[in-house]
């Protein structure tokens, strides 16, 4: 297939987004308008969202308020996706929150760690298990999810223990994902993150604890280079799929010991 045809295709796909308010989720909802994708937003609160739809006025989207730890929630998003499209073609898993962040493990509240599990890892799964149904059922069958994993998946920093635990298990869930799908024309990728400038990396600029013990500024990436590698994974034919990519920072600690 083509570049011309795969844009084709594209302006007949339909994407969930989640956390599609802020941030990455953000950037990469209005690149996959840019894209020709209709756009369904998911995230908790109503107006973000519609600020994300008024960014691209000429943008095909559906808002819809979404707590991604409620069973009910999620497989309400996708009934309204379902109502309005009648497929979906696209998830990109995205939703998070970093909680927790920057507590020493003998101090992290349970409630915390519960909460972050919910979020980052059961709310990930709730959404790529109602994907699945859609994409199993519809015609034609089949689809691609797109998990974001984060650098975490690879390497914790300092006190992110809830984090790191739940984006280590996004790996496992991308790689279940993958294996489940293939009767089914389902590929899903994961697409690691490093360092994106957003609200979650704002402190990246002021300096943030290194695993030795130091304060140190790390440079960012626009989140606009994230969200053309994710339109870049969902243009992809269903016969070809990337499992793992990683896009981040050029300078930043990650490689070698810093």
């Amino acid at each position: 297939m083509g570049h011309a045809s795969r844009v084709r295709c594209a302006a007949m796909s339909i994407a969930v987004v989640t956390g599609a308010g802020s941030g990455i989720g953000r950037s990469v909802a209005l690149a996959l308008a840019a894209a020709g994708w209709s756009v369904a937003l998911a995230g908790r609160r109503a107006e973000a969202l519609e600020e994300t739809a008024a960014a691209r006025p000429d943008g095909d989207f559906l808002c819809v308020p979404t707590d991604v730890t409620s069973p009910e929630a999620v497989t309400a998003l996708f009934s309204a996706v379902r109502d309005r499209y009648g497929r979906v073609d696209l998830l990109f898993n995205n939703a998070g929150t970093f909680a927790g962040g920057g507590v020493p493990v003998e101090d992290l509240d349970p409630a915390t760690w519960r909460a972050v599990v919910d979020v980052n890892l059961t709310g990930a799964f709730l959404c790529a298990q109602a994907a699945f149904r859609t994409m199993k059922e519809q015609d034609p069958q089949g689809g691609r999810i797109i998990n974001n994993g984060s650098i975490s998946a690879h390497v914790p920093r300092p006190h992110s223990i809830a984090y790191t635990a739940t984006k280590h298990a996004m790996t496992g869930l991308t790689k279940s994902l993958s294996l489940d799908g293939r009767p089914y024309r389902i590929a899903c990728g994961q697409l690691d993150i490093g360092n994106a400038a957003t609200e979650m990396t704002a402190r990246m600029q002021t300096g943030i604890l290194q695993a030795n013990g130091e304060l140190a500024v790390e440079p960012v990436m626009d989140a606009a280079d994230v969200a053309a590698t994710v339109v870049h994974m969902a243009s992809l034919p269903l016969e070809a799929n990337v499992q793992f990519a990683t896009v981040m920072a050029t300078g930043m600690p990650y490689i070698g010991r810093g």
